[in-house]
C-alpha cells in the first residue's frame, strides 16, 4: 500500500486526484503501476485501477491477470471493480472508503454480487488513515484556492 501512496503523490503533483495504484502477482513481482489521470489524459476513465491494470495486462499481454492483488489507495468504483472483476483479478485491497462512489460496500458492493460470474476477494482500510487525509487533504486545498480565488 505504501507503493500505491507513492503513486498517489504522483497525481498530486499533476493537480489530480491523490489516488494510486499498484498490482502485484502471486509471486509478489509488482506487474502494474498506475495514478489517477483523467485530467491530465482528458480520460474519464483514467482511474488509477484501470491505469494499473492497463499495465499490468500490456506487462503479460494478456486482458486477464488472474491470482494477482491489487493495492489501491481509495475503495474502488462501479467502473474500476467492473474492470478489475473482468480482468480477474484474485484480489484487492484498498485503504479508504468512498462513501460517495464505492463498490466495495460502501455505496453498493459489486464483488458480493451472486449473480456476477467472477468474484474478487477485497480487503478494505488498510493503511486507511494516511490514505483517507491525503484526499482530505487535497480537497481541502483545493477548496482554499477557489475561496481565495472568488475573493
Amino acid at each position: 500500500m505504501q507503493l500505491a501512496l507513492e503513486q498517489a503523490l504522483h497525481a498530486q503533483k499533476l493537480g489530480e486526484v491523490p489516488v494510486g495504484a499498484v498490482i502485484v502477482d502471486s509471486a509478489g513481482t509488482i506487474i502494474g503501476t498506475g495514478f489517477n489521470r483523467t485530467i491530465q489524459d482528458h480520460d474519464p476513465t483514467g482511474h488509477a485501477e484501470v491505469v494499473a491494470l492497463r499495465a499490468a495486462a500490456k506487462h503479460l499481454s494478456n486482458y486477464r491477470i488472474p491470482g494477482a492483488t491489487l493495492y489501491v489507495t481509495l475503495e474502488p468504483c462501479a467502473m474500476c471493480m467492473g474492470a478489475i472483476m473482468h480482468a480477474r483479478l484474485a484480489r484487492v485491497v484498498f485503504g479508504a472508503a468512498d462513501p460517495k462512489t464505492g463498490a466495495c460496500g460502501s455505496v453498493i458492493n459489486l464483488p458480493q454480487e451472486s449473480r456476477l460470474n467472477h468474484h474478487t476477494e477485497v480487503t478494505g482500510g488498510v493503511l486507511g488513515q494516511i490514505c483517507g487525509e491525503t484526499l482530505r487533504s487535497f480537497f481541502r486545498l483545493r477548496r482554499n484556492k477557489e475561496s481565495n480565488n472568488e475573493s
